[in-house]
């Protein structure tokens, strides 16, 4: 008995439609491979962004809730206000270095992690205008009292940093890895 393709198909044409269904289900394989490596390293490079700026975020929360910064300003002001001369050195903030590093790569976030991130860092450059502000302050020429109201409006931006990023924190840990937790890469994704 010959086999049934041998009277529609010579041997040789038989082989190489088998090798051709292999070459495409080959192709198709390594696609499938490829498309899953990219999303895995998509994923992880989310994973990794979103973490640095959680870290960032939450260090300088932890300092501004540390130093009680709403009592602070409220004791610095009323001393602006008492003390004849007084004006406080309001030093330079850097709290971005995280933010400006990875800004090119922030499209990788999910649109829920975004805004809020993004609000949050423009809080902190409305904070860094206003430290100039107050640096290049000539008290005598405003008074005391705008002074004050002007140092008031600085630690009232302070704390709308706080709330904004505990928005931003609250976001992120929401999409991290989809089980709202900031895990290590180390743990059982199960």
């Amino acid at each position: 008995m010959t086999p049934p393709l041998d009277e529609i198909l010579a041997p040789q044409a038989q082989s190489a439609m088998i090798a051709g269904l292999f070459l495409a289900a080959g192709w198709w394989v390594v696609a499938w491979q490829s498309r899953r490596r990219d999303a895995k390293h998509r994923a992880d490079r989310v994973r990794d962004v979103q973490r640095a700026l959680f870290a960032e975020i939450r260090a300088y929360l932890a300092v501004l809730q540390r130093d009680q910064i709403e009592e602070y300003g409220a004791e610095i002001a009323q001393r602006i206000e008492e003390e004849d001369g007084y004006f406080p050195v309001i030093p330079t903030e850097h709290n971005d270095a995280i933010f400006r590093a990875i800004v090119a790569e922030l499209h990788i976030l999910p649109r829920d992690t975004v805004d809020p991130i993004v609000l949050y860092y423009s809080q902190l450059n409305a904070i860094g205008a206003m430290i100039t502000d107050l640096r290049s302050l000539d008290l005598v020429k405003i008074g005391p009292e705008r002074a004050a109201a002007m140092y008031r409006d600085y630690i009232s931006m302070k704390l709308g940093a706080i709330e904004l990023g505990e928005s931003a924190l609250a976001a992120i840990q929401s999409n991290v890895d989809g089980r709202g937790a900031i895990s290590s890469r180390d743990e059982d994704p199960s």
